[in-house]
């Protein structure tokens, strides 16, 4: 963590908020998928992934979490085989009139091999059913530049009873001439703490389509 000590910043908000005397919530998550797609590309060498999580939000808008799941990244990096990703992230969301946005900062961690570090800052909006997402990797332990952009747009239709129909587009941009910038695509349907969603990207040698299928549930502590 060269620029920013996550950990100790969401203390400090966190104790922050604590302090008040607005409301606060605390929530679990935990989740199954038979593969873990992060931005269209396997994060599990395509096997199963159990993930689970804690946030804490305040209702000025300000949040704080932890999220973990396994990792394997196959014989691209062989000694983390068996690892695990863990999240910490802070933000603040709210409201312009009829639009939504969210902004705030994201370390992704790998333990067991740490050269795979990095962090970025993100923010998003969600206006006429579009949600727009754009994040900006700023420290990167894996080398090359630390300028990644990745965007998305997604919308989501509401089919009735419960079910909802999920369309989204997402595009890599890197710095680094060495790496493949990519396009990744996806369509799912959700109903309750089910879905089930076809993914795939046009990486070479990587863009066969996915189908994944995922249960989440989230649960107030």
């Amino acid at each position: 963590m060269k620029k920013l000590n996550v950990l100790a910043v969401s203390a400090a908000v966190a104790g922050a908020l604590l302090s008040g005397t607005a409301a606060a919530d605390f929530t679990g998550n935990i989740g199954l998928s038979n593969n873990y797609m992060w931005r269209g590309v396997t994060q599990t060498d395509d096997q199963a992934a159990i993930s689970g999580g804690l946030d804490y939000s305040h209702e000025t808008g300000l949040y704080a979490g932890t999220w973990v799941s396994n990792t394997d990244f196959g014989d691209n990096t062989a000694e983390s085989n068996g690892s695990y990703e863990l999240d910490l992230y802070f933000g603040y969301g709210g409201e312009a009139g009829s639009v939504a946005y969210d902004v705030g900062y994201i370390l992704y961690m790998y333990p067991l091999d740490e050269d795979l570090d990095f962090s970025e800052i993100y923010g998003g909006i969600d206006v006429a059913g579009f949600e727009i997402d754009l994040a900006l990797t700023i420290d990167t332990d894996a080398g090359g530049d630390d300028s990644n952009l990745y965007a998305s747009v997604a919308y989501t239709f509401d089919l009735g009873n419960e079910l909802n129909l999920g369309l989204l587009y997402g595009n890599y941009a890197f710095d680094d001439d060495a790496v493949e910038d990519y396009s990744h695509y996806s369509i799912s349907l959700a109903k309750g703490d089910f879905s089930f969603a076809l993914q795939a990207n046009d990486i070479t040698g990587d863009d066969d389509m996915r189908a994944v299928v995922s249960w989440g549930k989230e649960f107030e502590l």
